[in-house]
């Protein structure tokens, strides 16, 4: 993949050396920090650490689920305590197989809504299938001022038409997709491409 990469992680990547990860060419890391209303990734804030001072970019997102939207907001803010240094995520996924543990696309504009006006900072959502599971395929105007991280193990990433374009696209969960599926320093992990290069990639992170 071209441009400038980014890998994504949660406490199930375990051990990352980011020193390693940054001479492997990787430019940010976005991090798990919670989920749902009760859930907080313990590995999130030494990495953080870990990562700046390796002179990688940090990005934290939150996993939305069913839950009421406030607590977790609540929850993502109290965690990660934005200061505009940092990219914000909304990671709208299927959540199990319940559909009401999944959050709804009303809760999702709900969330990134709240979350830019308490933080005064734009967020990304996180998103792939799951937007036209429950959204069709017609473009969703609530979302479209919102840059995409979008998902998609293809050699295309074939995005949903409420965006021209997208901001990273996750082509490889570190088994299926294209290209390098793999990073020294944290071996197979997520990994995502930025849609132009490294000072682009640096002057668009906070958004």
């Amino acid at each position: 993949m071209p441009n400038a990469m980014v890998i994504d992680l949660s406490h199930h990547n375990a051990n990352p050396d980011f020193t390693k990860i940054r001479a492997a060419g990787v430019v940010g890391v976005i991090h798990k920090a919670t989920q749902g209303t009760g859930f907080a990734d313990a590995q999130y804030a030494a990495r953080k650490t870990a990562a700046l001072q390796a002179g990688l970019l940090w990005g934290a997102y939150h996993f939305g689920t069913g839950d009421d939207v406030d607590t977790q907001l609540a929850k993502f803010i109290g965690t990660v305590n934005p200061d505009g240094t940092f990219v914000l995520v909304l990671d709208f996924e299927k959540n199990g197989t319940t559909p009401a543990n999944s959050m709804s696309l009303d809760q999702a504009t709900d969330f990134l809504t709240k979350l830019e006006a308490q933080t005064g900072q734009q967020p990304v959502i996180y998103t792939g299938s799951y937007l036209t599971d429950v959204a069709g395929s017609q473009p969703v105007a609530d979302l479209a001022q919102y840059r995409v991280w979008w998902a998609r193990y293809s050699d295309t990433p074939h995005l949903h038409a409420t965006w021209p374009d997208y901001w990273l696209w996750q082509y490889s969960d570190g088994t299926n997709g294209p290209d390098q599926k793999s990073v020294d320093g944290v071996g197979p992990c997520d990994c995502d491409t930025f849609n132009g290069d490294e000072a682009a990639l640096r002057a668009s992170w906070v958004g």
